[in-house]
């Protein structure tokens, strides 16, 4: 039996081989950008505050969407494209989403941490059909389409090997939105309970690369408590793909989609064997209501909070 059980009827029901250009563009866009990310790290950039919450972005965050927006833009010129930085482009209503996180891991750039990752990913409807993650200072990067599969540098990614859990418990990543306060009760108890259950509890500030981390198997699970949409859907699929199974914090099952309220997007993923542990960690902290889990046109996430901010609702994205 499958570990991801499909969630949502297919948008898409092509084969994998449908994608081939769309996945072509994506990876190229996506390396091409990694470049220039890496040609300017990691003192070859200017910085500045992005919003009252700590968040920062850099003048490579912005060329890197740039070029990436630009490539797929040309090739795909009728599709919508949600961008970190700057926001919507508007399609044609034909239900095609492209997600791009030019730069995944912005404030480890700024203070010199090295980790960081390209994210691109296709979304029809709400489905994620494609995802991309490249690793600029590696080179490295991994990919995905829906029931074809996650590939990695040496090729397709096995599935990942079962191993008993360690006695000091699993190695896990956390990740939470950034309109989730410091206080937040439920944040607050959740990641002490992982810290406190879990060998280590990985904060790594860049979502992608726990994600990719998590397909190859480097570690045995991820925690996400209202995530970002952006960077949501490549990370999803690339795991998926590659074995790994993805629910919601009540068990439910979890597609890993941009749409809706940030109250859907909280999540446990792990390897097959490992997901009841993880999910007895988690359960609790699960609000247990149906409305987290349905999916709504608008996405929300950075680009939807800064359009709040201006006196637009994130609902009216798809109303422009």
């Amino acid at each position: 039996m499958s570990p991801n059980p499909d969630p949502s009827p297919d948008p898409a029901s092509s084969s994998p081989d449908g994608y081939a250009v769309e996945h072509r563009t994506a990876v190229g866009a996506a390396e091409e950008a990694g470049a220039l990310l890496r040609s300017r790290y990691p003192d070859g950039f200017a910085a500045r505050p992005k919003g009252e919450l700590g968040d920062v972005v850099t003048d490579v965050d912005v060329a890197a969407e740039q070029l990436v927006v630009g490539r797929i833009r040309d090739r795909f010129p009728h599709d919508r494209i949600l961008a970190e930085e700057s926001g919507e482009l508007a399609g044609d209503g034909g239900g095609r989403t492209w997600l791009i996180d030019p730069l995944d891991g912005s404030n480890n750039v700024v203070i010199g941490l090295p980790v960081y990752v390209v994210g691109v990913a296709l979304c029809v409807e709400d489905t994620p059909v494609l995802g991309v993650v490249h690793d600029p200072l590696t080179g490295r990067t991994w990919s995905a389409l829906r029931g074809g599969g996650a590939q990695g540098p040496g090729g397709r990614l096995a599935p990942p090997r079962a191993r008993p859990l360690s006695a000091a418990g699993p190695l896990l990543a956390w990740t939470q939105g950034h309109a989730v306060s410091r206080d937040d009760p439920v944040a607050c108890a959740l990641r002490h309970t992982l810290e406190l259950r879990s060998r280590r509890l990985l904060q790594l500030w860049a979502p992608l690369v726990a994600w990719a981390m998590l397909a190859r198997g480097d570690i045995d699970g991820f925690v996400g408590y209202r995530a970002e949409a952006i960077d949501l859907p490549a990370g999803a699929l690339l795991a998926r793909e590659a074995g790994v199974a993805l629910r919601h914090l009540d068990g439910a099952e979890f597609g890993g989609g941009f749409g809706g309220p940030d109250t859907g997007r909280s999540f446990v993923a792990g390897r097959p064997e490992m997901l009841p542990h993880l999910l007895d960690l988690v359960s609790p902290f699960s609000p247990g209501t149906e409305d987290t889990h349905r999916a709504e046109s608008a996405p929300t996430g950075p680009a939807a909070r800064r359009s709040s901010a201006a006196g637009t609702p994130p609902s009216a994205w798809d109303a422009r």
